[in-house]
């Protein structure tokens, strides 16, 4: 491709679908060109805010002029259809995490955009603040020593309108579950991301506070690390107040915490704390889940994505990248069902 501006279309206009086309027009390389829903409302309520064509149809928003990125913002479990169709059509796929609702489904989605030669990203914009890459690069370093133990968080609250509001959200067909999958993703995303691939997870889980819905909104794990490095992970929707997401690496000379949007660094050699001292925000951990939502780090990572795009090399956070957040998803729900430790490598390896 030349250097004239990756045309982005976007499928799927729930909540998250502003969010992304706040980053593309602030984007380098994109162009919000169209959008596309089967809700007629939101069609012209999202095209006439964005100044784009909009469409319920989706195979004539597939042939939209300028289009060559479909940003895929539909219920998870309908990930793989739309992206499917998208990749037969040669348009390169933006996938709002997580990829699919399972390992399968998510294989699948990889597949076809491997064999139609499209690039296929998927969100983890936690990956791209400047606290998440100064906390790995502080690991990378070894300024907190050796690790051996990281404890993780996500504590937050949705009320009951919030799953009713879209009736697609706590169902295992279309989100795949709760308060895991859902709102804890990108945490896990992180760990891993940080600390290497998981081993081992031994979980349980419940739904307490909301009794409508299919998914859990209450789980704990402990977990183990190839590296052999242990853990703890606790998810929930239910705790009032809600509390920022939280990441604690402890290691032999110090431990590293992320608290929300701040990361701090606690040496025990000099017993000082070093790092940017920002208010944490806890308003995503809130009923409502983009209250004072900033779209930087999204931007962030599609300025990759297009660079990539335009490159012709693999995109930051690729599908087979994302499997390994899915995958310790997996291994939770399944360990929780069981009652039993689960390998997540061996679940990648299936």
């Amino acid at each position: 491709m030349t250097d004239k501006p990756i045309g982005v279309g976007i499928a799927g206009l729930g909540n998250i679908s502003d969010v992304h086309a706040q980053a593309v027009t602030q984007s380098d390389k994109g162009r919000l060109v169209s959008a596309c829903s089967s809700s007629k409302d939101k069609v012209r309520e999202f095209s006439d805010k964005h100044r784009i064509k909009g469409y319920t149809s989706y195979s004539e928003f597939l042939s939209h002029p300028d289009l060559d990125l479909v940003s895929v913002c539909t219920p998870t479990g309908t990930h793989l259809n739309f992206a499917e169709t998208a990749a037969e059509a040669g348009k390169h796929i933006v996938v709002e995490k997580p990829v699919e609702v399972s390992l399968d489904r998510a294989k699948r989605l990889i597949d076809c955009c491997r064999s139609n030669d499209v690039k296929l990203a998927v969100i983890y914009q936690s990956r791209f603040t400047e606290d998440a890459v100064n906390m790995k690069n502080a690991l990378k370093r070894g300024d907190i020593g050796d690790i051996f133990m990281v404890n993780a968080s996500v504590k937050w609250y949705r009320d009951q309108e919030y799953y009713t509001s879209a009736p697609w959200r706590g169902t295992l067909l279309l989100d795949g579950g709760g308060a895991v999958i859902n709102q804890s993703i990108h945490t896990i995303d992180l760990l891993q991301w940080m600390l290497g691939d998981a081993d081992t997870i031994h979980a349980f889980k419940g739904t307490f506070t909301h009794g409508a819905i299919e998914g859990e909104d209450n789980a704990v794990a402990s977990f183990r690390l190839d590296s052999g490095i242990i853990g703890t992970f606790a998810a929930s929707t239910s705790v009032t107040p809600p509390l920022p997401r939280k990441i604690e690496i402890h290691g032999s000379r110090g431990t590293a915490i992320l608290d929300d949007s701040t990361f701090r660094l606690t040496n025990t050699d000099t017993d000082t704390s070093s790092g940017k001292a920002r208010p944490a925000e806890a308003a995503s951990g809130s009923a409502s889940p983009l209250a004072n939502f900033k779209a930087e780090a999204h931007t962030n990572q599609f300025n990759e994505i297009f660079e990539a795009v335009l490159s012709d090399r693999e995109p930051p956070v690729t599908g087979k990248d994302s499997l390994k957040s899915l995958a310790f998803v997996t291994a939770l729900y399944q360990s929780a069902k069981n009652g039993q430790p689960v390998s997540v490598r061996e679940l990648l390896n299936q």
